[in-house]
């Protein structure tokens, strides 16, 4: 199946992003380790310049090396840095320790503890359909959204929850569109009437070729097909919408199917070559059958939604727009990592809005797959590694609120 069939109307915007991803083919590669060009004791005091997967997989250690001391982290994009928020105490080498590992360091007021008890009282107190919240580092603060169904009695009571965890603690802000799953489109899928996107090509536990979308998609129609009103040619083995995640796996129907670890772009296929965790302020592509190619950053993690169907947790905050029939569509960097699978939001392409992402390293070890069929021979890997790099422990949330089902 061919990755994806880019309207017309989103051909320029998929032009552009093509471009960006083909210069990016030849920078990244120089973008490891330490570029400063200092003497190696300069280096292990001053800040490394890293690539956000690198960051990511510092900021996990460094997470567990401060413990307690940790505020969450992110990727600051234009110095190319890992900055990490240290909460000060009686043990003032945790700051020596995070500068000697490579981060920048910012001392914060709010710890991840405070920052997910916050988190625990919206969940307790304001699970309202139309409003998220997840934990943004760069702020300290939990960022809390309401959609534009979220009025009267519903607004004073976020307002008044957000209010009840103290000055400091968390904003809150309106956003103009409505939060809503994006049933309707990589390459489109269809089944039981809803167009979805398919995600990344897997390998499922008995080696049979699969693939992964969201959850929703999963749940609305067993039977999945590559053209509108064609024959199947995958079958839903598991699906999980809502609750903790929004992903499904779908086994192709013929076990000779090719399933290329690749993201079609319609003139040119990025390859796949490993899930990885996303990064807050990381720059990242999303491919979706309605839309076609689309970018933004990372906003926050472990993010809670509150869709009209019910809450998920654990997912991707992004500024990435989409539409309906991009649901399940795959979320990757522009060096080929597999970060997540669209699903839900607000907006559109033409004014942005809030999107959030299944990630896949947890949708792949929940239905025990690894990434990619045989597109090369290298780069099979399973999701289960912890690379996080800030985000809320407990989760956000945000719901959709319009009523309408899945829109894939």
């Amino acid at each position: 199946m061919s990755h994806k069939r880019i309207p017309k109307r989103r051909a320029a915007m998929a032009a552009g992003g093509v471009v960006a991803l083909g210069a990016a083919a030849v920078l990244l590669p120089n973008a490891n380790a330490s570029q400063d060009g200092g003497t190696p004791d300069d280096a292990a005091a001053a800040p490394r310049t890293l690539k956000a997967a690198d960051a990511s997989d510092l900021a996990s250690r460094l997470a567990g090396l401060l413990g307690d001391a940790f505020a969450g982290s992110y990727y600051d994009t234009g110095e190319q840095r890992l900055v990490v928020n240290v909460v000060p105490g009686d043990d003032n080498q945790v700051i020596v320790r995070a500068k000697k590992a490579g981060a920048e360091v910012r001392e914060v007021d709010n710890s991840m503890g405070e920052l997910s008890g916050g988190a625990r009282t919206l969940r307790s107190e304001a699970t309202i359909p139309g409003t998220s919240w997840a934990v943004d580092p760069r702020t300290n603060k939990i960022l809390v959204t309401a959609d534009s169904t979220v009025t009267g009695a519903k607004w004073d009571r976020l307002e008044s929850t957000v209010e009840s965890l103290g000055s400091g603690m968390a904003t809150l802000k309106k956003s103009a569109g409505t939060f809503k799953t994006f049933v309707s489109g990589g390459d489109a899928v269809f089944g039981g009437g809803a167009r979805c996107s398919l995600g990344f090509n897997v390998t499922a536990g008995d080696g049979s070729p699969a693939f992964l979308t969201a959850g929703h998609c999963g749940v609305a129609d067993d039977r999945w097909s590559d053209a509108q009103g064609g024959q199947p040619i995958a079958t839903v083995d598991q699906a999980v919408f809502p609750g903790e995640g929004d992903f499904a796996l779908v086994r192709y129907d013929d076990p000779a199917t090719e399933a290329p670890s690749e993201v079609d772009l319609g003139d040119q296929t990025v390859r796949i070559s490993q899930a990885a965790e996303a990064t807050v302020g990381q720059r990242v592509f999303r491919m979706g059958s309605t839309t076609g190619l689309a970018d933004g950053q990372v906003l926050g993690l472990d993010a809670t939604v509150n869709y009209p169907e019910g809450t998920v947790t654990g997912l991707i905050q992004t500024d990435v727009c989409a539409e309906p029939g991009d649901s399940g569509g795959s979320l990757f960097t522009q060096d080929g990592l597999a970060l997540g699978l669209t699903s839900g939001g607000s907006g559109d392409c033409a004014v942005g809005g809030e999107t959030f992402f299944q990630p896949v390293t947890t949708a792949l070890e929940a239905v025990g797959a690894t990434l990619g069929g045989d597109a090369g021979g290298d780069g099979d890997q399973s999701g289960g590694e912890e690379a996080g790099a800030g985000g809320a422990g407990d989760g956000t949330g945000a719901g959709s609120a319009d009523g309408s089902g899945p829109t894939g």
